[in-house]
């Protein structure tokens, strides 16, 4: 028999050289085809820390339930971009030293595509170093003024303050009190030394200085306090004519009931007790908190419906009464929501995962949403403001009722927006 030739054998091997390489490219496309879809079909997953223990977790606990609802209505929808949200969210234990550890956890170890929050001005503040660090966007939730050091451009809030965050907490309360005849003069701050109020007690001292008002007393409280009987002694020893209080849930019940205690009865009394929108906290302390003037950013009068608010309200209440949280809802859940609703408007709209992309998109254009038309200004805060301020007024008892409308929480300010009218001075109102 002849032998093979070099030749032959040469052209031989090429052969096999070029199937295996025609089956390798095989493979690998039917590899792509598998696992593409695969991947596709992989959760965008939503990454936030939530106040669910602590101080502040009667509203964390509705900002969850609130975001928990946005996330079944995206995937209802079909998802972002296709994909299934999922969340992720750890318990900062209303704790700001938990929210580094966990924003970093949530974007190096769980990979998250998108963040969300955290809740409240205390816990946003120190995530805005991270999101800077890595480059990231987030929504903070309820937050004051939080961004107003960092001036980060890809982070955004979910709090209707408008341009002037910090004294929008107080402005409408002092022009309330400039406008009653005779016009008061002096004025006491007592707030929590804590970023929320002290964000907030900055804003008051500007207004208390441009509408010529006088500051005697501003002092600054630990929030661990339990006891507030010796700082509210110490506002009556002043004997200011307003009160100025910027404190969050615990420490408003405190106050509440050292003002009554103590027997505290200035011409105004009011700021920002943030606990005063929780409703169990109303019920708790019914009557005490009549003549009290209260910043509020969502409150149930007419002038806070928008498309999609009652709904929302009727399924989170639905969802409340099962799980013993705050039954109504009314100042916190629609914002909740709403940050979701900004976000995922922008994944859609930019088409995009990029964070960078969706900072971009936000900052350029308008989103409706629960809470209303949202367009954002500088250090992402609202161009525009929707706050009020409104009185607690006949409020007997300790019935759930009596919260279920705006009726014994009148807004007072501002005039476009108001119900009822001011009791002035805060002892009328307490009779």
């Amino acid at each position: 028999m002849a032998g093979t030739s070099p030749a032959m054998t040469n052209n031989k091997e090429e052969a096999l050289a070029r199937y295996l390489r025609s089956l390798v490219v095989i493979i690998a496309l039917a590899l792509a085809a598998f696992i593409a879809p695969a991947r596709a079909a992989d959760p965008v997953k939503v990454g936030f820390s939530m106040a669910l223990t602590g101080g502040v977790a009667s509203i964390g606990k509705q900002v969850l339930v609130a975001l928990q609802l946005w996330r079944d209505d995206v995937n209802a929808k079909g998802g972002l971009l296709g994909r299934q949200v999922e969340l992720v969210y750890y318990d900062d234990q209303s704790n700001p030293a938990n929210v580094p550890p966990i924003y970093t956890k949530l974007i190096d170890v769980d990979k998250v595509d998108l963040l969300i929050g955290p809740y409240a001005t205390n816990m946003v503040a120190p995530s805005i170093p991270v999101l800077m660090q890595f480059k990231k966007t987030s929504i903070g939730i309820l937050a004051n003024a939080a961004n107003s050091n960092f001036h980060y451009d890809q982070y955004f809030s979910m709090l209707p303050t408008g341009p002037e965050p910090k004294k929008a907490f107080s402005t409408g309360f002092f022009e309330l009190a400039a406008a009653q005849n005779p016009k008061p003069k002096t004025v006491a701050i007592v707030a929590a030394d804590a970023e929320f109020a002290q964000n907030a007690a900055d804003g008051a001292r500007e207004n208390i200085k441009a509408m010529g008002f006088d500051l005697i007393l501003d002092k600054s409280y630990p929030p661990p306090t339990q006891d507030f009987g010796p700082i509210i002694r110490a506002v009556q020893a002043a004997n200011p004519d307003i009160l100025y209080v910027a404190a969050y849930p615990p420490d408003s019940v405190g106050i509440v009931r050292a003002i009554k205690e103590v027997g505290l009865s200035p011409k105004m009394i009011g700021g920002a007790f943030i606990g005063l929108l929780v409703t169990p906290i109303k019920m708790q302390l019914g009557p005490l908190m009549n003549g009290i003037i209260n910043n509020e950013v969502f409150v149930p009068a007419p002038a806070f419906m928008f498309p999609g608010t009652k709904e929302l309200l009727t399924r989170y209440q639905a969802i409340a009464k099962e799980q013993g949280i705050d039954p109504l809802g009314w100042g916190f859940a629609p914002l909740g929501y709403a940050a979701g609703q900004v976000l995922a408007a922008a994944v859609e709209g930019s088409k995009s995962l990029d964070h960078a992309t969706i900072a971009a998109y936000i900052r350029s254009h308008t989103f409706n949403t629960v809470v209303g038309d949202i367009t954002y200004g500088k250090d992402g805060e609202w161009a525009k403001a929707h706050v009020v301020f409104t009185q607690y007024q006949g409020v007997a008892g300790n019935t759930l009722d009596q919260f279920q409308d705006a009726s014994h929480e009148l807004i007072v300010w501002p005039n476009d927006m108001k119900n009822g009218t001011v009791i002035y001075p805060y002892a009328a109102a307490q009779k």
